[in-house]
Order: C-alpha cells, then sequence, then structure tokens
C-alpha cells in the first residue's frame, strides 16, 4: 500500500511539475501577415539563412527578422517555423535545430 501511495504521489508531483514548465500558446484570430524586407547578403557561402521568427508579446506576436547562422557541426539541420491552424485561431510553432 505504501508504495503504490508513493508511485501515485511520484506521478502527480512530475505531472504538475511538467505542466508548470509547458510555455503556454498565445491564440490569435488571424494569421498575421510577414512584413517585407530585404534580405542581406551571406557573411560566406556556409552560412544558413534563419526565417524570421515571431515573438510572443503581451497578447499577440511581433516579428523578428530573419538572420544569418553559422552551421551546427554534426548532423543538425533546422527546421523553420511555421503557423498552425487551431479550432480557437492560429499558434506560432517556433523553428529548431
Amino acid at each position: 500500500m505504501k508504495r503504490i501511495l508513493f508511485l501515485f504521489t511520484t506521478l502527480f508531483i512530475i505531472l504538475v511539475f511538467a505542466m508548470g514548465c509547458v510555455p503556454s500558446a498565445i491564440v490569435v484570430r488571424e494569421r498575421p501577415v510577414r512584413p517585407a524586407y530585404a534580405q542581406p547578403p551571406a557573411p560566406s557561402p556556409a552560412y544558413i539563412w534563419v526565417e524570421g521568427n515571431w515573438i510572443k508579446r503581451g497578447h499577440g506576436y511581433v516579428y523578428r527578422k530573419g538572420y544569418w547562422v553559422a552551421p551546427r557541426r554534426g548532423r543538425y539541420h533546422y527546421s523553420a517555423g511555421h503557423w498552425q491552424h487551431k479550432k480557437e485561431g492560429w499558434i506560432w510553432i517556433h523553428g529548431h535545430w
């Protein structure tokens, strides 16, 4: 009995901690339009262009322009961020390596 109680208590604590660590998404009714700007030249041919991202600000998003970045060592590739449609509206899914 003590073992089962310990197991449930541990799982409850892990669940509460995990829920608190998940960033909440901001849902917007209309998908924002990316502003137009000129892409600067690459510092070297090896660099990778990272498309602009949408950053949470208040109850919405603001756009951060794209930038050049040196590639990571190893078998990494960059997956660009994108808008995902939900029942309530749109949320931004950040890009990642």
